[in-house]
């Protein structure tokens, strides 16, 4: 089977924070998981370098745009590979190959009709000379009454025109803008209202999307689609291929979803692969997003396939809830936010990942506490994982010279185990990662009272032959344990396919093979409780109120 995962392109505006992990980490796992199973899998994602928060930013610090994403996109890739991110291509949207794939795409949308130009009214700002972007106009939702910016209403997920906004401000110079017309080009989004619906029908039937993404579209099919501006006078970004009006860009919101497409061709270029192997209608896609990325995923996305003429829409859309920071909104412009770079510096990456799934946002927005994150590892990393991992290699290198014993498996944790690997299996392929690890934990917590049941320290001396059995079964558990969890913690699995002189993680059962442990050392450390006040005094200390 082929599996495609997408995940959502952050804009490189500034630093990634751990809202932005939280929403893309199941992409991670999905792959490494397919991987093990021995499946063919494409998982591409990129740095989102043309959009206006990009020349926000790059006026704000007063250098150019090609600055401030050359400068974001090289920290993402860095933090993305410390957190273990297995992407087999993270490109991004300024390259001359993104630029001709998406004008490719706006050219057969062209040539199917469902592109056509249209003049339209759009905000002006007198004071900076200049037609304004979407996100460069802010002022009040006209739907909910909160504040808003001109592409988006983060707080009622409504789709917005600059025009929609109530008290209309320019965001660079803060005044008043008017309108004045101009010429755009328009998506016929309107003519595939029937098939997004259908399209939804199926989605729900089989339980493909989160619960999230089916009511919001649905309310968005309820109100009716209406056709949507593709152009926009933008200073950077991709220019519309059409004689005339190339001083015009085509809009973030299908350029950016064309990266999916882009990235694929990329990597199919470098790798000397044909793509179109993950662009079939036997395809199962995986696409990894936050709530506010809902509509781009489940109507515009697949309309502009439809357009284009590729019938592989996507299968599985995986849109996360929104994570708070200590009961707060997580907000960047105020500065409340875990940056992923600093966290980095302090804690082991599969302590973020663990807690990052365990308290994952699948259904309801989740809270990220310093308190529960430095507990949480010391009492199921540390207390409960290391501790059963560590406790018998320890045993076994003290009381066997460091060789594994020959033993009989305990039947029923054999089958147990066998048992977990469908059951993971199963709940990772339907995008529930916290039951699927919530499942494995268990496993593990069982294992520390087997360990203890059993009082191996007594069986050494009284009854050898049954200490054989218990260790031979205890590492049986250590090393389908690695195995089941490398999706989730891939650098402590790593660590323990060292020790243990395993091969390569395969998604069924590992025979136990006595073997001489290759060195035994601890997977995770303590961390000191003092860091919770400190990072908690952090956090208040660099927030703008």
């Amino acid at each position: 089977m082929n599996i495609l995962i997408g995940g959502a392109w952050p804009y490189a505006n500034g630093s990634l924070h751990l809202g932005h992990i939280a929403s893309l980490l199941s992409g991670d796992i999905i792959a490494r998981y397919f991987r093990a199973k021995g499946e063919s899998v494409l998982y591409i994602s990129g740095s989102d370098c043309n959009g206006t928060p990009i020349t926000i930013k790059a006026r704000q610090e007063g250098v150019t745009v090609e600055e401030i994403a050359d400068k974001y996109h090289e920290e993402f890739k860095n933090c993305f590979q410390k957190l273990g991110f297995t992407y087999d291509c993270y490109t991004r949207t300024d390259t001359a190959h993104h630029h001709h794939i998406v004008q490719s795409i706006f050219m057969k949308l062209l040539d199917n009709n469902k592109i056509y130009k249209k003049e339209i009214e759009q905000a002006y700002c007198h004071t900076c000379e200049q037609f304004l972007p979407d996100r460069f106009v802010e002022g009040t939702c006209p739907n909910c009454g909160k504040d808003a910016r001109g592409d988006q209403c983060d707080y009622c997920s409504n789709i917005l025109d600059p025009l929609d906004l109530l008290d209309r401000k320019c965001k660079i110079c803060g005044d008043t803008p008017d309108t004045r017309k101009t010429e755009h080009f328009y998506f016929t989004l309107s003519t595939f209202q029937e098939d997004i619906q259908q399209y939804v029908q199926k989605a729900k039937k089989y339980n493909l999307w989160r619960e999230n993404a089916v009511q919001l579209t649905e309310r968005y099919l309820n109100e009716g689609l209406h056709d949507r501006a593709v152009s926009r006078d933008l200073p950077v970004g991709v220019p519309v291929p059409v004689k005339g009006y190339e001083a015009k860009k085509i809009y973030v919101w299908i350029e950016a979803v064309s990266g999916y497409l882009s990235a694929s061709k990329k990597w199919a270029k470098e790798n000397d692969e044909d793509d179109a192997d993950f662009w079939s209608k036997g395809t199962k896609s995986y696409y990894i997003h936050g709530k506010d990325n809902i509509p781009f995923h489940s109507i515009i996305w697949p309309a502009i396939l439809l357009g284009a003429g590729i019938n592989s829409l996507p299968t599985h859309i995986v849109s996360n809830e929104y994570l708070t920071v200590e009961k707060k909104k997580l907000s960047t412009s105020k500065n409340w936010a875990v940056w992923v770079p600093d966290m980095l510096k302090n804690y082991h990456p599969d302590s973020i990942r663990y807690y990052l799934t365990i308290n994952a946002p699948e259904n309801r927005d989740t809270d990220f506490s310093w308190r529960e994150f430095i507990y949480s590892h010391n009492s199921e990393l540390l207390g409960a994982y290391g501790n059963f991992v560590n406790r018998t290699l320890k045993f076994i290198e003290k009381s066997y010279d460091s060789n594994i014993p020959e033993g009989k498996i305990d039947g029923q944790i054999k089958k147990e185990i066998e048992h977990l690997y469908s059951k993971t299996g199963q709940l990772i392929e339907d995008a529930h990662f916290k039951r699927s690890l919530e499942g494995i934990f268990e496993l593990i917590r069982s294992a520390n009272k087997y360990f203890d049941l059993k009082k191996p320290w007594t069986q050494i001396k009284e009854a050898a032959e049954e200490c054989n059995d218990t260790m031979a079964t205890c590492v049986y558990i250590i090393i389908n344990s690695a195995q089941l969890l490398s999706p989730f913690l891939p650098f402590s699995s790593q660590e323990i396919k060292e020790m243990l002189g395993m091969f390569d993680f395969r998604w069924q059962p590992i025979e136990y093979n006595p073997a001489a442990l290759v060195s035994v050392r601890p997977l995770f450390k303590r961390i000191d409780t003092e860091r919770i006040s400190i990072e908690i005094e952090k956090l208040n200390q660099q927030a703008f109120y």
